[in-house]
C-alpha cells in the first residue's frame, strides 16, 4: 500500500534567491535517498515560500521490496591461503551476510571466484523516513548559511518547526531540538496562528486559507494577475520584467500590489534609469501609458496590504530621493557633450598591464572596421560601427553610470540620441553590451555587432595574452562570457567570422602590449571551440556537433550548419556512416599513390560505380556550402560501403589488388573527410 508525504520546513524568512535554489535542488536531493532505499513513488512536487521550503510525494510505498542480490567476489586464489580464508574472503562474507563457508564457488573465464546471494528483509517506510529526512535538511544547498543560538547545523535562515507526515501518521524525529510534528503556520501578519494538517492533501488548501499560496506557481500567476489589474487602474499597461517577477515571487507568501508615483519632471530623465532605479534598488514594476511613455507611476508587490498608504507613502520617499540624485547627475552630464568625455578614459583603467580604456576603446575601433572589412560588412555599416566604437565607452566617465554602472551603454545611447547623434551609431553605443547574459539576445544590427565583437575580442587576447584565464570555476574576468558572446552574435547575425584570423587581427591592434599579448592564439582557438561545441550541442547530437568541428571550428557559422544537416539524417544512416568511415580512414592511411581502377569483385564494382556517380554530386555541393545536399550523398554511398567490407578483403594476398583496394578507400576518404569527421559519428 502506498501513502502520499509531505514534509515541510518552517523558517525565517529566506532570501529570494535561496528559496529558488532550494527548490530547485530538493527534488532530485528527496529523489536520490529514495531511490538508495529502493522505495517507489510518484512524480515529487516541490513548493514554498520565503518562510517554508515543502515537498510532497505522491504514492510513496509503505515498504521497501525484499531485496536478493548475486555478488561475485575476490578470486579463490586471493580469498584462501594455504586452505584457511583471508581477510578478503572475510570481507567479502560480511557483505553478504553469511559466513565463509557458506560461499560457492564460480568458474569464470577469469578464474575461479567466490559468489554469494545477499538476501535483505524489506524494512517498512516509516522506519527509513526519519533518517532520509534528516539527511535532506542537511543537504540543501544555500549559497550562504549561517548557524543561530547553539545549533551545529548549518542552514539559509534558523529553522523554527518541522512538518513530516506520511499518510496521515507524523514522521518522528528532531533535528537541533526541534520535533516533526503536524502543525504548520499561516502569513505571519495576516494568520500568524498554527494550523493543524492531517496530510499532503489538504497542505495547499489549508495554507490558502490561512493566507499563503505556497505552490510558486500559484503564487507567480496570482501575482501577475494582480499587477495587471493594477496598471489598468491607472490607466497603463505593465512593463514586463522577468526579473523581477522571480525576485516578488519569493520575496512574498500572499502577493498584493500597491500603486506608488513620483513627480512628472522626473521623466526627463531617461527611462532606463528610471527603471533601473526602480528595479534594481526597490523591485518595482513600471508602468507604460497607451501612448507608449512611461507613466510617474510604478507598483510594488508587497506581503501584506493593510496599511497601503502608509507603504506608499514610504515608497514614495525612496523612489523621490533616488531619482533626484539620477535628475541631479543627469542636469550635470548634459553641460559637456559626450565625445569630449573620451580623454577622460585615459584615467580609467581597463587592466594594468594592458593599459587604460581610452587605449581600450581605440582598438576596439580599429578591429570593429577590420571585423567588418573581413566579414564582407558594407562601407556604411562599417563607418557605423567605427563611429558607434568611438563613443561606445564615454560615458562610463559620467556621473549617471558612476552611480547606476548596470546603465552602461543604454546611458551613452540616451545622451548621444539627445545631441542629435544619428540612431545607428546611438545604438551600437548600448547594443554593443550584448548578449549580457544567456537568455539575452545579440546585437540585432551588423554595425553594433562587429563592436559587440570587438570589445569581447579584445579582452580575450589581452587576459589570454598576459595569463589570465579561466581555471576551474573561476573566471574573473568572465572570459568564457565574453568568448560565448562573440559565437552567438556570430551565429544570430549570420556573420561568417573566422577565429584564427579575428585573433590575429585583435592582437595586432595591441601595439603597445605586442609583446605582453603573443603567442595565445592556439590556446584561444581550443577555447572558441569548447565553447562552440557547448552552444551547437544544444541544437544537433553531439557526436553530429564533434563530426563538424573537425573540420570547421575556425568558422562558427560554417561549422553550425554542418552540424544541422548531419543532423537531419536519421540516426541509424549516421551509425551507419560513422562505421564504415571509421575504417575506412584507418585503412586509407596505408594507400599508395596513385588513382584506383574498376574492380572485379561483385561489391568492389559496385562500391566503385556508386562513389564515382556520387562524387561530382558530392564535391559540387560541399563548394556551394549545399550540405543537406551532400551529406545525403554521403550517406547514400554509405550502405554500398558496408556491403564493400562485408564481401571484400580489403588486404587481399595479391599486392596489385590489395594496392587498388587502398587507393579506393582513400579516394573515398579525401572526397568526403573535408566536410566532417564522419568517422566520429556514433555507432548504435
Amino acid at each position: 500500500m502506498a501513502e502520499d508525504l509531505l514534509f515541510e520546513i518552517g523558517c525565517e524568512e529566506l532570501p529570494a534567491s535561496f528559496v529558488e535554489g532550494a527548490l530547485n535542488a530538493l527534488p532530485e536531493l528527496l529523489r536520490e535517498r529514495l531511490a538508495a532505499l529502493r522505495l517507489d513513488h510518484g512524480g515529487l512536487r516541490a513548493l514554498g515560500t520565503p518562510r517554508r521550503i515543502a515537498v510532497i510525494v505522491p504514492g510513496l510505498a509503505s515498504h521497501q521490496p525484499d531485496l536478493e542480490e548475486e555478488l561475485v567476489g575476490p578470486p579463490v586464489s586471493a580469498a584462501f591461503k594455504e586452505g584457511k580464508p583471508t581477510k578478503a574472503a572475510e570481507a567479502f562474507a560480511q557483505k553478504v551476510g553469511v559466513s565463509v563457508e557458506a560461499l560457492e564457488r564460480v568458474a569464470t573465464p577469469k578464474g575461479e571466484y567466490l559468489r554469494g546471494v545477499r538476501r535483505e528483509k524489506g524494512r517498512a517506510t516509516v522506519e527509513l523516513l526519519p533518517a532520509a529526512l534528516t539527511e535532506l535538511v542537511r543537504a540543501i544547498p544555500f549559497r550562504k548559511s549561517m548557524r543561530w543560538g547553539s545549533t551545529a547545523l548549518a542552514w539559509g535562515r534558523p529553522i523554527r518547526w518541522f512538518v513530516a507526515l506520511y499518510g496521515g501518521a507524523v514522521v518522528p524525529f528532531s533535528l537541533e531540538g526541534i520535533a516533526s510534528g503536524a502543525t504548520t503556520f499561516g502569513h505571519r501578519f495576516l494568520s500568524p496562528g498554527p494550523i493543524a494538517l492531517t496530510g499532503a492533501s489538504d497542505y495547499v488548501e489549508a495554507l490558502r486559507r490561512a493566507r499563503v499560496l505556497v505552490d510558486p506557481a500559484e503564487r507567480r500567476q496570482a501575482m501577475l494577475e494582480r499587477l495587471h489589474v493594477k496598471a489598468k487602474e491607472l490607466g497603463g499597461e505593465l512593463i514586463d520584467d522577468p526579473f523581477l517577477v522571480g525576485e516578488n515571487l519569493s520575496l512574498v507568501e500572499d502577493p498584493q500590489v500597491v500603486a506608488g508615483s513620483f513627480e512628472s519632471r522626473f521623466l526627463e530623465i531617461p527611462e532606463g534609469v528610471i527603471l533601473e532605479v526602480a528595479r534594481g534598488h526597490q523591485r518595482y514594476f513600471g508602468v507604460r501609458g497607451a501612448d507608449g511613455k512611461l507613466l510617474p507611476r510604478y507598483l510594488a508587490v508587497v506581503n501584506t496590504a493593510e496599511a497601503p498608504e502608509l507603504i506608499v507613502r514610504g515608497n514614495d520617499r525612496v523612489m523621490r530621493a533616488r531619482l533626484s540624485d539620477a535628475h541631479f547627475f543627469l542636469r550635470t552630464d548634459k553641460k559637456q557633450p559626450l565625445a569630449s568625455r573620451r580623454d577622460a578614459l585615459r584615467g580609467v583603467v581597463f587592466q594594468n598591464k594592458l593599459g587604460t580604456m581610452l587605449e581600450k576603446a581605440e582598438r576596439i575601433e580599429s578591429l570593429a572596421g577590420a571585423l567588418g572589412a573581413a566579414l564582407g560588412a558594407g562601407a556604411e555599416a562599417i563607418e557605423t560601427a567605427r563611429r558607434g566604437a568611438h563613443l561606445a565607452k564615454c560615458d562610463l566617465v559620467t556621473l549617471m553610470v558612476g552611480e547606476f554602472p548596470e546603465l552602461q551603454g543604454s546611458v551613452g545611447r540616451s545622451y548621444a540620441s539627445a545631441e542629435g547623434v544619428e540612431s545607428g551609431v546611438a545604438d551600437v553605443i548600448e547594443e554593443h553590451y550584448r548578449p549580457k547574459g544567456a537568455h539575452d539576445e545579440p546585437a540585432r544590427d551588423v554595425p553594433a555587432a562587429l563592436v559587440a565583437m570587438a570589445d569581447r575580442l579584445d579582452t580575450l587576447v589581452g587576459c589570454f595574452g598576459i595569463g589570465l584565464k579561466p581555471s576551474g570555476t573561476a573566471d574573473p574576468y568572465a572570459l568564457r562570457r565574453a568568448c560565448l558572446g562573440v559565437l552567438r552574435t556570430a551565429l544570430a547575425r549570420g556573420l561568417d567570422l573566422r577565429v584564427s584570423q579575428a585573433l590575429v587581427a585583435a592582437r595586432t591592434c595591441y601595439v603597445e602590449q605586442s609583446k605582453a599579448v603573443a603567442g595565445a592564439d592556439d590556446e584561444l582557438g581550443t577555447f572558441f571551440r569548447d565553447r562552440l561545441k557547448g552552444l551547437l550541442v544544444e541544437i544537433a547530437p553531439a557526436d553530429a556537433v564533434e563530426a563538424a568541428l573537425g573540420v570547421a571550428a575556425d568558422r562558427p557559422l560554417d561549422a553550425q550548419a554542418r552540424a544541422l544537416a548531419i543532423a537531419e539524417l536519421d540516426g541509424a544512416t549516421r551509425a551507419k556512416m560513422g562505421e564504415v568511415f571509421k575504417r575506412a580512414t584507418n585503412i586509407a592511411k596505408e594507400a599508395p599513390d596513385g588513382a584506383p581502377t574498376r574492380g572485379g569483385e561483385p561489391a568492389e564494382a559496385r562500391l566503385y560505380d556508386r562513389f564515382f556517380e556520387e562524387k561530382g554530386a558530392i564535391e559540387a555541393a560541399a563548394a556551394a556550402a549545399d550540405y543537406a545536399t551532400a551529406f545525403a550523398r554521403i550517406g547514400a554511398l554509405a550502405p554500398a560501403l558496408a556491403d564493400f567490407f562485408q564481401e571484400v578483403l580489403v588486404m587481399a594476398d595479391d599486392p596489385e589488388v590489395r594496392a587498388n583496394r587502398l587507393r579506393l578507400m582513400r579516394a573515398i576518404g579525401d572526397t568526403c573527410s573535408g566536410l566532417a569527421r564522419l568517422e566520429v559519428l556514433a555507432v548504435g
